[in-house]
């Protein structure tokens, strides 16, 4: 009986393990969880992605759906593939990144993995009056701001501003923001059981901070991202307000006919 191919342990790229949710098209899933697991690899990983094979075999799916997820990623400019040499991952992958949604946890950690990111501050806060319904039961609320840079770069792209709930926050170590994005921080290291995550995007214009933190010029187009975040019993615990360098992101949404 053939043995399940196994991905070689040490120094190797490892991906993250993935909950595949059957209502989604899998290769989608998979792309997004192999980009955030190779955006955010240890820097001395192999720059060579394990075989479709081992990759299947890890993520429990076919190799055919493996082999659709990886044409996403070559076709994004994030790895090569080389008949009987293997798939690699590239130095210099596309810079320029897509804010797209499909429904998936893992596509919105795909898209906040693989920046430097410095936690600003963080601290009680009032609850801001807009975001009132979303918190009905706390006057206070724990706020964490972000700024992330480009990998390569250093440029800032984008800056963020968490609200979460107080027990939720009291479970919260500050380092892990500075290694992941915050919807990982809450679903891998906190424990949160995510049901579901409500998006809206739209265009602002850059105001004084946005402006002094993303380097960009006051009053310059921004897209002003609001992430809402509940858990199974279909209560608020983040609300995610970020504000992307407006020519350094675009806006896409993929609607799946099934």
């Amino acid at each position: 009986m053939p043995q399940t191919p196994k991905i070689p342990p040490g120094p190797a790229f490892a991906p993250d393990s993935l909950v595949l949710n059957r209502k989604l098209p899998l290769w989608y899933q998979v792309s997004q969880s192999l980009r955030a697991s190779i955006l955010g690899r240890a820097r001395d990983a192999s720059a060579r992605l394990p075989t479709e094979e081992q990759l299947a075999a890890h993520y429990g799916v076919s190799v055919l759906t493996m082999r659709q997820a990886l044409k996403e990623l070559e076709t994004e400019g994030l790895i090569s593939r080389h008949r009987r040499r293997g798939t690699f991952i590239e130095p210099r992958a596309r810079r320029v990144s897509p804010v797209r949604l499909l429904g998936s946890i893992d596509a919105i950690v795909a898209q906040q993995s693989g920046e430097r990111t410095s936690v600003l501050g963080h601290g009680p806060v009032a609850v801001p009056g807009e975001l009132g319904a979303y918190f009905p039961d706390c006057p206070e609320v724990v706020g964490y701001r972000r700024l992330r840079h480009d990998g390569e770069s250093d440029e800032p792209t984008n800056w963020a501003e968490n609200l979460v709930r107080p027990e939720i926050a009291d479970r919260l170590d500050v380092a892990d923001l500075e290694r992941w994005p915050m919807t990982k921080v809450l679903r891998d290291r906190v424990g949160v059981r995510i049901a579901r995550i409500t998006d809206t995007v739209e265009a602002r214009l850059a105001d004084p901070v946005t402006a002094e933190l993303l380097q960009v010029p006051l009053l310059s187009p921004i897209l002003f991202y609001t992430g809402v975040t509940y858990d199974e019993s279909g209560q608020v615990i983040d609300v995610a307000l970020i504000r992307y360098r407006g020519d350094r992101f675009s806006f896409s949404v993929t609607v799946e006919a099934h």
